[in-house]
Formats: C-alpha cells, structure tokens, sequence
C-alpha cells in the first residue's frame, strides 16, 4: 500500500498529535493562581449563581477576595459540581448551609479531582482534605469533615493554598461578587 492508501490513518495520526498537544499546552499554560474575583469571563453552570469570599490568610498575606459558583439549596449542593471540567472563570464552588451539620461529601460522577474545605460560621477553617475522582457508582469514597461546618468550598485539586485558604485562615462567605472586581 503506498502513500495515498494510508492517508486516513495519517490524517487521524496527525489529528490526534495536534488534540494531545493543545490539551497539554492547556494544561501546562494553566495559571496556578485561580481567576480572579472580576473575571469577565465568568459565566455560572447552569442552576447555580455566585458568591463573593474574603479570605484573611493566616501567613501575613493581604486578604484576598474571590468569586465562587454557589450551590445554595439542597438540589444544588447535591449537584455540586459533578460532570464538572472547566469553573467558566470561577475559583471554585462554595456550599451554604442555614445550619451547621457534619454531613461528609462524595465525588459521585466527579471526573475532576479537587480539593474541599470546610468553614465553621465563624469563618474557622474546620478541616481540609483532597478528594478523588469517582464513576457513577454507589461505593463512592465518604470524605468527612473535621467538626460541624456552615460551609463548604471545594476547588480544582490544590488550588486552597493560592486562595489564601490555610488552617489558620478566616473565611468570610457572602456578598457579590461584583463588590470583589479588581
């Protein structure tokens, strides 16, 4: 078979070196620092609206303020943010009870690995953990919290730390996030 009888297979060979170079272009260009609060291109998923956080970072560093997808009733805390890839401008979801609870957190249908802190209502980092991916599947692992919470923020895997979100950092949630624009 000569050249003109192989070209589909060259095509497909050479389509699929460009995608896996793009994808890890992608990820090796990705700003480790997560977006910041007036991202204009933020656009919220679907069934979920935003919300502003301040963060006054135990280490000395100046508190930082960030916009994060909100998942505010029980449909969308359930949801969270399975089937999720891309935050569309956002640093990560945060999760807001009227009460505090000790109800620990899965990654059923997750494909992303993250990380998840939880916040007492004072604003106290309670404990913070990395969680991994998980099918749909019903033997998903449980991730507990350290102690009862108000909230919960969850975030791409080891993105915490630029956030300011430390153990001994203090986290205020609410607010608009238009209020945090650079």
């Amino acid at each position: 078979m000569g050249f003109a009888g192989r070209r589909p297979q060259l095509l497909l060979a050479v389509a699929l070196v460009l995608v896996a170079g793009g994808l890890w272009v992608a990820l090796a260009n990705r700003d480790s620092r997560p977006p910041a609060p007036g991202d204009p291109d933020r656009r919220p998923l679907a069934g979920f609206g935003e919300i502003a956080i301040q963060v006054e970072p135990g280490d000395g560093r100046k508190a930082l303020a960030w916009c994060l997808l909100a998942a505010l009733d029980a449909q969308q805390r359930n949801r969270g943010l399975m089937g999720v890839t891309d935050l569309h401008g956002y640093s990560g979801m945060a999760f807001v009870y009227e009460a505090d609870g000790t109800s620990s957190f899965y990654m059923r249908n997750t494909p992303t690995p993250l990380s998840i802190a939880w916040i007492s209502a004072a604003g106290d980092v309670v404990s913070t953990t990395d969680m991994a991916p998980c099918g749909d599947r019903d033997d998903c692992p449980l991730y507990p919290p350290g102690g009862p919470y108000r909230y919960a923020i969850e975030v791409f895997q080891g993105d915490l730390d630029a956030l300011g979100i430390t153990d001994d950092a203090t986290v205020t949630v609410g607010g608009s996030c238009a209020a945090t624009a650079s």
